[in-house]
């Protein structure tokens, strides 16, 4: 039997590599979707839902309409999200620094102007690209870039805890758990906070999986989002020396992480220091100008007992957002233990214990320890590995019952009855 002649249609079209090229790049972003895509969805439907009782709350209460826009008010409840510290990120994207340390008359801790050169760069600076590439405004671009970055770092929560546990279903609660946080409306919102965490999470993993120069790289960039990336620095720069000593990943990886790591941080504070003619301009704007500075603990503990004792004796006393502070200050013990106990590497130890001393040894606002502890996501990794041991159902009634609760003590207290 004669063979049947080819025609055209049946001959496979020989093209370039375009076509290989799509479909491995289709495969890489299925297997991603696969990888991250639960935990991204937990995070996210959870938060949306705080999100949506945060925002009902702000509008029955009503109370943003009587108050500045630069001060917890605005139009819209929505705008309250732009205010504070949100309206300090959008004057950077729109105008640049102009750092300077103009002294005023005032009290100590408010005899220095306040500049906005406090705020770190990277995040005004997204908001700036992202508004010039989309039809967005400054307002618009800020909430885009922090909801992306919250996705990011939903996945980087996810990502260290299964390589910690082992386990595909603690990771994906540990995202859900960042959602329904203490402090968490900040997360979706003009602020920088999910930026960072989405860095110093995948910075932790890049060192947990030995991609030192990565994590070096990242960490540089957290440097320039944020001063409290000097725990993430620390953290990175301490395991990349006891590789260096064990030698098991040569010695020019983890010697380049080290060197990377400090580099924005330190390129952006002696930026300031140069503009403002003192090389410790940036430490003193915070000092004289914000009130917020190391000080041991002192602040931390005249807080404390102003809440038990019922007084308002100390900076920056607000009552509801104080006493839940003192209640989470109250539960870190317990977590680091638990955290202990599951043996995590040195990386996250030493991350989570630095940035609780930050945190608790630094004066501020007191009220806001919810939200300076965000990035702090290894404290949830012993409640994520315990809770996957329960059924699907009540682990939505659980995280669900969170996400509703969230919307008034991770968004309303901490942007209507305090200061963010």
């Amino acid at each position: 039997m004669n063979a049947i002649p080819a025609v055209a249609s049946d001959v496979p079209e020989q093209r370039s590599g375009e076509p290989e090229e799509s479909r491995a790049w289709q495969e890489r972003a299925r297997a991603l979707v696969v990888r991250f895509g639960p935990a991204v969805w937990c995070y996210a439907v959870l938060k949306l839902i705080g999100f949506t009782v945060f925002m009902k709350l702000l509008s029955f209460a009503g109370d943003y309409a009587k108050k500045p826009a630069r001060f917890g008010g605005g139009a819209n409840p929505w705008d309250v999200l732009a205010s504070w510290d949100g309206w300090w990120y959008q004057q950077v994207a729109q105008f640049g620094y102009h750092p300077a340390l103009v002294t005023i008359p005032g009290p100590e801790g408010f005899n220095i102007e306040q500049n906005s050169a406090a705020f770190f760069p990277l995040y005004p600076g997204l908001m700036r690209l992202t508004s010039e590439v989309t039809p967005l405004g400054l307002y618009g671009a800020g909430m885009l870039v922090s909801v992306v970055a919250s996705l990011f770092a939903a996945a980087g929560i996810y990502a260290v805890v299964e390589k910690l546990s082992g386990d595909v279903r603690a990771g994906v609660i540990a995202a859900g758990i960042w959602a329904i946080a203490p402090g968490s409306g900040a997360e979706w919102a003009v602020y920088s906070d999910s930026t960072f965490v989405a860095l110093a999470a995948w910075a932790c993993y890049c060192v947990m999986t030995r991609q030192w120069v990565a994590a070096g790289v990242i960490t540089l960039v957290a440097g320039l989002n944020r001063p409290t990336a000097a725990a993430l620095i620390g953290a990175v720069g301490l395991a990349a020396l006891v590789e260096l000593y064990r030698r098991e990943s040569g010695v020019l990886r983890p010697l380049a992480a080290m060197l990377l790591a400090p580099v924005g941080l330190l390129g952006y504070v002696g930026w300031v220091g140069w503009k403002t003619g003192e090389w410790g301009g940036y430490f003193r704007l915070q000092h004289d100008a914000w009130l917020h500075y190391f000080d041991g603990g002192q602040g931390t503990w005249h807080a404390i007992r102003g809440v038990l004792l019922g007084r308002g004796d100390y900076p920056f006393a607000f009552p509801v957002p104080d006493l839940l502070a003192t209640l989470i200050v109250f539960t870190l013990p317990v977590l680091i233990v638990l955290m202990i106990r599951l043996r995590p590497p040195l990386v996250l130890t030493a991350y989570t214990l630095a940035t609780i001393v930050s945190v608790l040894g630094s004066l501020g606002i007191f009220g806001n320890t919810s939200r300076y502890l965000l990035p702090a996501f290894p404290l949830f990794i012993a409640l994520a590995v315990g809770m996957r041991k329960l059924s699907w159902p009540v682990l939505a009634a659980v995280l669900g019952s969170g996400a509703i609760a969230s919307g008034w003590y991770g968004g309303y207290v901490l942007f209507e009855l305090g200061v963010p």
